[in-house]
């Protein structure tokens, strides 16, 4: 049986769910052609605008989107279009952040550097209208929509590799590398176009966020939301 899904983020679109499921049509967007070089035959890559009108000439058995935060200016409006090209019966899931770190054990204290870098950030993303935080609001936006069956589940992912138990510290390590791969990344736009911050001021405050970041005895954490449901089928007349 052929399938359909359109696919938010590249990398997921290529493997392994290409891999896997031979089968399955898959359409992955992105606004830039920074796609994988090889991919499975049955993977397509369009460089797209997902927040502009969806223009599919088909409807999708699934959509998935992931790592949206800080992307996106109109929520609701995106996972209502994900709901318009959602087959009756087809599945939707949204993966995303909520990137205001925090410590249950009061280690990650608001005078540290990490803390003033993270909350300017934040405050930075809102103000340019792309909420950085909305892993715990996909849930009511697929409801709102009109997906039914949804399910939510929130992981909360350590920053570095603190925590005792040995699975989380190694996502705890892996995910110390990407933030500090993309740290200036992240931070130079909106620091020194959005607030006017020199390039020099951003890189004295980064080189303290390493520290922090860098410090087993700080105990940052944030969560990570996986948020799927189902397009119902019309009723029978």
């Amino acid at each position: 049986m052929r399938a359909i899904a359109y696919n938010l983020d590249p990398l997921t679109a290529s493997h392994p769910p290409g891999d896997e499921h031979p089968d399955t049509e898959i359409i992955g967007t992105d606004l830039s052609p920074t796609q994988p070089s090889w991919i499975p035959p049955n993977v397509k890559f369009e460089v797209d605008d997902c927040e502009e009108p969806w223009t599919f000439q088909e409807k999708f058995d699934v959509v998935h989107a992931r790592y949206l935060a800080a992307a996106v200016e109109n929520w609701p409006r995106l996972v209502a279009q994900a709901f318009q090209f959602t087959k009756p019966g087809g599945y939707a899931e949204f993966q995303d952040y909520d990137l205001e770190y925090y410590a249950e054990d009061g280690t990650l204290g608001q005078d540290l550097p990490i803390s003033k870098w993270i909350t300017t950030l934040l405050q930075a993303s809102r103000d340019f209208k792309r909420d950085p935080c909305p892993g715990p609001k996909l849930e009511g936006w697929m409801r709102d929509a009109g997906f039914a069956d949804v399910h939510a589940t929130r992981y909360k992912i350590p920053i570095g590799p603190w925590p005792k138990d040995k699975h989380l510290k190694t996502i705890g390590a892996w995910n110390l590398v990407q933030i500090e791969e993309g740290l200036e990344a992240f931070t130079l736009r909106l620091f020194t176009q959005l607030l006017r911050w020199s390039t020099e001021e951003v890189q004295v405050l980064l080189a303290n966020v390493r520290k922090n970041l860098r410090d087993p005895k700080i105990h940052a954490q944030f969560d990570f939301h996986v948020v799927y449901g189902r397009k119902l089928p019309p009723p029978p007349e």
